[in-house]
């Protein structure tokens, strides 16, 4: 039976096994009402009254685009612009300064936003550095943006936010200077978009096409996966992170226990991690 959550047990089990062997993502059982919810819309989508249906029709054929949207969509987390704030203190007074002086010889600066769903943190971090790093602007910049899911990669690229998106943690003075409105949404301007590189990248898989990065922001995806992958993932970090770079992860993320390769770094009201010495990129 189905039952309240809206998706049954047996259904909710072949799901976690798909998400778990493509993403490596774990799903705890109290993740069964977040299965239902993600899968009910991909369910319509193809004409399918309920998750049950769906997830027939999964079983039942190869793996495939269905299979892949399916995972896309249980994978696909919150965000947005500034969130928590903090962070973005942080970054503006400490760390963003700090590496523009390191930077300044070779004038290269790589900063990589990690699973950033569909892109409000690049945007935030393009925003912040036009208006309190102009100079960077003239710098070999990358920002480069990642995500599993290639809607949300797409909807990042295309930088197109509703309302209610920009209404939360966005500065009124921002949106009017980096966003123009398009009907009821707002769409960042073509020098915004062209700051940031989105691209699709699994976290727990192959990390070969990106290139060794100053400032990595890998904000609330630690705890979507096992103990073994985190610690995977963390010693990926490690070899693509520069000496001297900066991990930021979310509020509820540590590196203790972990991997000992990292020293924590509280900048005002925010931790970031660094490699320690002999480990980095």
């Amino acid at each position: 039976m189905t039952g309240a959550r809206g998706v049954a047990w047996g259904d909710f089990e072949f799901v976690r096994g798909l998400v778990k062997r493509h993403a490596a993502i774990s799903l705890d059982d109290s993740k069964r009402y977040l299965v239902a919810a993600r899968l009910l819309p991909l369910a319509r989508q193809h004409g399918m009254a309920d998750v049950g249906r769906l997830v027939a029709r999964l079983r039942s054929t190869p793996f495939g685009d269905l299979h892949v949207r399916a995972v896309e969509a249980i994978a696909t987390t919150e965000t947005s612009f500034l969130r928590d704030l903090h962070p973005f203190h942080a970054l503006r007074d400490h760390v963003l300064p700090e590496l523009v002086r390191r930077r300044r010889e070779s004038r290269t600066l790589v900063i990589w936003s990690a699973a950033c769903s569909s892109g409000q943190e690049p945007y935030s971090v393009a925003m912040l550095i036009r208006e309190h790093f102009p100079q960077l602007l003239d710098w070999n910049l990358q920002i480069l943006a990642s995500d599993l899911s290639r809607p949300m990669v797409e909807r990042g690229r295309e930088g197109v936010y509703q309302q209610h998106e920009v209404n939360r943690g966005l500065p009124a003075r921002w949106l009017i200077r980096h966003f123009t409105q398009d009907g009821g949404a707002w769409r960042a301007k073509p020098e915004l978009r062209s700051m940031v590189r989105f691209f699709t990248h699994n976290v727990a898989r192959d990390w070969s096409a990106v290139p060794p990065v100053d400032l990595l922001l890998l904000r609330n995806v630690l705890i979507y996966f096992d103990i073994d992958d985190r610690r995977r993932i963390l010693a990926r970090v490690r070899r693509h992170l520069r000496r001297d770079g900066y991990l930021l992860l979310g509020s509820a993320e540590t590196t203790l226990n972990l991997d000992e390769r990292f020293s924590r770094a509280r900048i005002d009201r925010a931790v970031f991690y660094r490699p320690t010495e002999g480990s980095g990129a």
